[in-house]
Protein backbone atom coordinates (compact mmCIF):
# COMPACT_ATOMS: atom_id res chain seq x y z
CA UNK A 1 0.00 0.00 0.00
CA UNK A 2 1.22 3.68 -0.65
CA UNK A 3 0.84 5.47 2.12
CA UNK A 4 -1.07 8.81 1.89
CA UNK A 5 1.97 11.76 2.82
CA UNK A 6 0.88 15.58 3.11
CA UNK A 7 3.57 18.01 3.86
CA UNK A 8 2.88 21.47 5.31
CA UNK A 9 5.99 24.02 5.90
CA UNK A 10 6.18 26.39 8.23
CA UNK A 11 8.08 29.43 6.97
CA UNK A 12 8.91 30.96 10.54
CA UNK A 13 10.41 27.86 11.74
CA UNK A 14 11.68 25.90 8.64
CA UNK A 15 9.74 22.95 9.70
CA UNK A 16 8.08 20.70 7.95
CA UNK A 17 5.31 18.56 9.85
CA UNK A 18 3.34 15.79 7.81
CA UNK A 19 0.13 13.92 7.70
CA UNK A 20 0.86 10.51 7.36
CA UNK A 21 -2.49 8.28 6.81
CA UNK A 22 -2.74 4.65 5.11
CA UNK A 23 -6.20 6.08 2.83
CA UNK A 24 -8.36 8.62 2.88
CA UNK A 25 -11.17 8.28 5.83
CA UNK A 26 -8.44 5.76 7.08
CA UNK A 27 -6.16 6.12 10.20
CA UNK A 28 -3.11 9.04 10.28
CA UNK A 29 -0.43 10.37 12.10
CA UNK A 30 0.74 13.77 12.94
CA UNK A 31 4.41 13.70 12.33
CA UNK A 32 6.58 17.40 14.22
CA UNK A 33 3.45 19.56 14.37
CA UNK A 34 4.10 23.08 15.11
CA UNK A 35 2.69 25.17 17.51
CA UNK A 36 3.09 29.35 16.67
CA UNK A 37 4.93 31.09 19.26
CA UNK A 38 6.79 34.97 18.67
CA UNK A 39 9.38 35.36 21.13
CA UNK A 40 9.05 39.05 21.27
CA UNK A 41 5.70 38.95 23.11
CA UNK A 42 5.82 35.48 24.51
CA UNK A 43 2.71 34.49 22.68
CA UNK A 44 1.47 31.05 21.25
CA UNK A 45 -0.93 30.78 18.34
CA UNK A 46 -2.61 27.75 16.56
CA UNK A 47 -2.50 28.51 12.76
CA UNK A 48 0.27 25.83 11.81
CA UNK A 49 -1.68 23.40 13.83
CA UNK A 50 -5.03 24.32 12.92
CA UNK A 51 -3.99 23.62 9.45
CA UNK A 52 -2.84 20.03 10.34
CA UNK A 53 -6.40 19.30 11.62
CA UNK A 54 -8.20 21.24 9.21
CA UNK A 55 -6.41 18.62 6.46
CA UNK A 56 -7.21 15.71 8.95
CA UNK A 57 -11.11 16.36 8.87
CA UNK A 58 -11.43 17.16 5.16
CA UNK A 59 -9.75 14.01 4.35
CA UNK A 60 -11.77 12.41 7.03
CA UNK A 61 -9.11 10.97 9.00
CA UNK A 62 -8.73 9.76 12.40
CA UNK A 63 -5.44 10.30 14.83
CA UNK A 64 -4.02 6.98 16.14
CA UNK A 65 -0.46 9.08 16.92
CA UNK A 66 0.95 11.97 17.89
CA UNK A 67 4.97 11.35 16.15
CA UNK A 68 7.84 13.58 17.87
CA UNK A 69 11.44 12.59 15.58
CA UNK A 70 12.92 14.46 18.34
CA UNK A 71 12.87 17.08 21.50
CA UNK A 72 12.83 20.05 18.88
CA UNK A 73 14.74 23.40 19.67
CA UNK A 74 13.99 25.28 16.72
CA UNK A 75 10.13 25.14 17.35
CA UNK A 76 7.80 24.39 20.04
CA UNK A 77 5.53 21.42 19.50
CA UNK A 78 2.00 21.78 19.43
CA UNK A 79 1.32 17.89 20.44
CA UNK A 80 -0.16 18.92 23.43
CA UNK A 81 -2.95 20.83 21.42
CA UNK A 82 -3.69 18.67 19.13
CA UNK A 83 -4.03 15.65 21.43
CA UNK A 84 -6.89 17.38 23.28
CA UNK A 85 -8.87 17.98 19.56
CA UNK A 86 -7.63 14.78 17.54
CA UNK A 87 -6.86 12.35 19.86
CA UNK A 88 -3.99 10.09 19.36
CA UNK A 89 -1.05 8.76 21.51
CA UNK A 90 2.13 11.64 21.59
CA UNK A 91 5.25 8.87 20.82
CA UNK A 92 8.99 9.91 20.73
CA UNK A 93 12.37 7.66 21.53
CA UNK A 94 12.66 6.51 24.88
CA UNK A 95 16.14 8.05 24.87
CA UNK A 96 14.14 11.65 25.80
CA UNK A 97 15.34 10.85 28.71
CA UNK A 98 18.60 11.20 28.79
CA UNK A 99 17.19 14.77 26.85
CA UNK A 100 15.41 15.67 29.78
CA UNK A 101 18.61 14.92 32.21
CA UNK A 102 20.30 17.28 30.59
CA UNK A 103 17.74 20.54 30.64
CA UNK A 104 16.19 19.88 33.90
CA UNK A 105 19.78 20.83 34.79
CA UNK A 106 20.34 23.61 32.43
CA UNK A 107 16.30 25.04 33.13
CA UNK A 108 16.64 23.98 37.12
CA UNK A 109 13.26 22.96 36.72
CA UNK A 110 10.23 22.15 39.74
CA UNK A 111 11.33 18.99 41.48
CA UNK A 112 7.92 17.18 40.76
CA UNK A 113 9.35 17.34 36.67
CA UNK A 114 9.83 13.71 35.82
CA UNK A 115 13.02 12.19 34.43
CA UNK A 116 10.88 9.11 33.38
CA UNK A 117 9.61 10.45 30.07
CA UNK A 118 6.01 9.71 31.56
CA UNK A 119 5.26 13.34 29.99
CA UNK A 120 4.02 11.01 26.80
CA UNK A 121 2.19 8.67 26.18
CA UNK A 122 4.51 5.78 24.86
CA UNK A 123 8.40 5.77 24.48
CA UNK A 124 9.45 4.15 21.15
CA UNK A 125 12.35 1.49 21.22
CA UNK A 126 14.64 0.96 18.38
CA UNK A 127 13.32 -0.99 15.29
CA UNK A 128 9.69 -0.97 16.91
CA UNK A 129 6.86 -1.44 14.90
CA UNK A 130 3.28 -0.35 15.51
CA UNK A 131 0.17 -0.27 12.98
CA UNK A 132 -1.23 2.41 11.56
CA UNK A 133 -4.58 1.16 9.75
CA UNK A 134 -3.34 -0.92 6.65
CA UNK A 135 -0.02 0.50 7.15
CA UNK A 136 2.90 -0.96 9.65
CA UNK A 137 5.52 1.69 10.82
CA UNK A 138 8.86 0.76 11.84
CA UNK A 139 10.97 3.25 14.57
CA UNK A 140 14.47 3.62 13.85
CA UNK A 141 17.08 5.17 16.51
CA UNK A 142 19.13 7.80 14.96
CA UNK A 143 21.22 9.55 16.90
CA UNK A 144 23.82 12.56 16.80
CA UNK A 145 21.93 15.58 16.64
CA UNK A 146 20.44 14.65 19.46
CA UNK A 147 20.84 11.23 21.84
CA UNK A 148 17.13 10.58 21.25
CA UNK A 149 16.47 11.53 17.18
CA UNK A 150 14.30 9.15 15.66
CA UNK A 151 13.50 8.28 12.04
CA UNK A 152 9.77 6.43 11.08
CA UNK A 153 9.74 4.40 8.81
CA UNK A 154 6.81 3.03 6.45
CA UNK A 155 6.43 1.07 3.37
CA UNK A 156 8.92 3.32 0.74
CA UNK A 157 9.24 6.45 2.57
CA UNK A 158 11.21 7.24 5.84
CA UNK A 159 10.47 10.52 7.85
CA UNK A 160 13.97 11.93 8.93
CA UNK A 161 13.58 13.89 11.88
CA UNK A 162 17.15 16.15 12.31
CA UNK A 163 19.44 13.82 10.35
CA UNK A 164 19.65 14.74 7.17
CA UNK A 165 18.14 17.69 5.21
CA UNK A 166 17.95 18.13 1.21
CA UNK A 167 20.94 17.62 -0.25
CA UNK A 168 22.30 20.70 -1.49
CA UNK A 169 21.85 21.83 1.99
CA UNK A 170 23.36 19.06 4.08
CA UNK A 171 23.08 17.62 7.97
CA UNK A 172 21.88 18.48 10.84
CA UNK A 173 24.16 20.47 13.30
CA UNK A 174 25.89 18.04 16.42
CA UNK A 175 27.19 20.49 19.01
CA UNK A 176 23.54 20.81 20.84
CA UNK A 177 24.42 18.83 24.60
CA UNK A 178 24.22 15.38 24.53
CA UNK A 179 24.70 15.64 20.20
CA UNK A 180 27.46 13.21 18.25
CA UNK A 181 29.18 13.93 14.91
CA UNK A 182 30.20 10.66 14.99
CA UNK A 183 26.58 9.02 16.03
CA UNK A 184 24.91 10.93 13.20
CA UNK A 185 27.34 9.48 10.35
CA UNK A 186 26.75 6.19 11.38
CA UNK A 187 23.27 6.84 11.83
CA UNK A 188 22.73 8.58 8.26
CA UNK A 189 25.07 5.08 6.88
CA UNK A 190 21.94 3.36 8.55
CA UNK A 191 19.37 5.39 6.64
CA UNK A 192 21.39 5.45 3.28
CA UNK A 193 21.39 1.93 3.49
CA UNK A 194 17.79 1.67 2.38
CA UNK A 195 16.67 0.85 -1.19
CA UNK A 196 18.12 3.62 -3.59
CA UNK A 197 14.46 4.88 -4.87
CA UNK A 198 13.55 5.06 -1.26
CA UNK A 199 11.32 8.33 -0.29
CA UNK A 200 13.28 10.42 2.36
CA UNK A 201 10.99 13.60 3.91
CA UNK A 202 13.07 15.97 6.30
CA UNK A 203 11.80 17.73 9.01
CA UNK A 204 13.86 21.14 8.04
CA UNK A 205 14.43 23.13 4.57
CA UNK A 206 16.71 26.26 4.89
CA UNK A 207 16.62 26.96 1.22
CA UNK A 208 19.63 28.01 -0.72
CA UNK A 209 18.64 31.66 -3.10
CA UNK A 210 17.13 30.36 -6.32
CA UNK A 211 14.73 27.90 -5.11
CA UNK A 212 11.64 27.49 -2.69
CA UNK A 213 11.05 25.27 0.06
CA UNK A 214 11.64 21.04 -0.77
CA UNK A 215 10.90 17.85 1.53
CA UNK A 216 11.07 15.12 -0.18
CA UNK A 217 14.40 13.60 -1.77
CA UNK A 218 15.63 9.76 -2.00
CA UNK A 219 18.54 7.58 -1.00
CA UNK A 220 19.94 7.97 -4.46
CA UNK A 221 20.12 11.44 -4.49
CA UNK A 222 21.35 12.22 -0.71
CA UNK A 223 24.15 9.29 -1.62
CA UNK A 224 25.03 11.08 -4.91
CA UNK A 225 24.99 14.74 -4.00
CA UNK A 226 24.78 15.58 -0.06
CA UNK A 227 27.19 17.99 0.23
CA UNK A 228 28.07 17.01 3.84
CA UNK A 229 27.85 13.10 3.46
CA UNK A 230 27.42 12.04 -0.48
CA UNK A 231 29.59 8.55 -1.34
CA UNK A 232 33.12 8.98 -0.84
CA UNK A 233 32.85 11.03 2.14
CA UNK A 234 33.75 9.16 5.19
CA UNK A 235 33.20 9.29 8.92
CA UNK A 236 36.85 11.30 9.69
CA UNK A 237 36.08 13.83 6.52
CA UNK A 238 32.32 14.12 8.06
CA UNK A 239 32.86 14.70 11.54
CA UNK A 240 36.08 17.39 11.11
CA UNK A 241 33.20 19.35 8.27
CA UNK A 242 30.46 19.02 10.66
CA UNK A 243 32.36 20.17 13.62
CA UNK A 244 33.93 23.07 11.75
CA UNK A 245 30.61 24.19 10.55
CA UNK A 246 28.77 23.58 13.79
CA UNK A 247 31.26 26.29 15.47
CA UNK A 248 30.37 28.83 13.36
CA UNK A 249 26.54 28.23 13.98
CA UNK A 250 24.46 30.60 16.57
CA UNK A 251 21.94 29.16 18.20
CA UNK A 252 18.26 28.81 17.34
CA UNK A 253 15.92 31.65 18.01
CA UNK A 254 13.61 29.44 19.76
CA UNK A 255 16.15 27.27 21.02
CA UNK A 256 15.59 27.96 25.18
CA UNK A 257 12.00 28.26 24.76
CA UNK A 258 11.23 25.29 22.68
CA UNK A 259 13.32 22.78 24.86
CA UNK A 260 11.57 23.45 27.67
CA UNK A 261 8.14 22.65 25.87
CA UNK A 262 8.83 19.82 24.02
CA UNK A 263 10.36 17.81 26.88
CA UNK A 264 7.09 18.28 28.41
CA UNK A 265 5.61 16.93 24.80
CA UNK A 266 3.91 20.06 24.19
CA UNK A 267 2.68 21.21 27.79
CA UNK A 268 3.61 24.27 29.31
CA UNK A 269 5.14 24.33 32.63
CA UNK A 270 3.08 24.38 35.46
CA UNK A 271 1.16 27.79 36.12
CA UNK A 272 2.74 29.82 39.24
CA UNK A 273 0.35 31.25 41.68
CA UNK A 274 -0.77 34.15 39.41
CA UNK A 275 -1.77 32.03 37.02
CA UNK A 276 0.76 32.58 34.67
CA UNK A 277 2.74 29.92 33.12
CA UNK A 278 6.71 31.11 32.61
CA UNK A 279 10.07 30.28 30.76
CA UNK A 280 13.60 30.61 32.60
CA UNK A 281 16.34 32.05 30.16
CA UNK A 282 19.57 30.86 32.00
CA UNK A 283 22.06 33.90 31.90
CA UNK A 284 25.71 32.86 30.54
CA UNK A 285 25.02 29.17 31.32
CA UNK A 286 24.87 27.80 27.52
Amino acid sequence: MTPLIEGFYDPATCTVSYVLADRIGGVAAIIDPVLDYDPKSGRTQTTSADRLMDYVKKQQLTVNWLLETHAHADHLSAAHYLRERVGGNIAISEKIVEVQRIFKRVFNLEHTFALDGSQFDHLLTDGETFELGALTVQALQVPGHTPADMAFQVADAIFLGDTLFMPDVGTARCDFPGGDAQQLYHSIRKILSFPAETRLYVCHDYPPAGRGPQWQSSVAEQRAANIHVHDGNDLVTFVALRQARDKTLAAPVLLLPSIQINIRAGEFPPAEDNGVCYLKIPLNHL
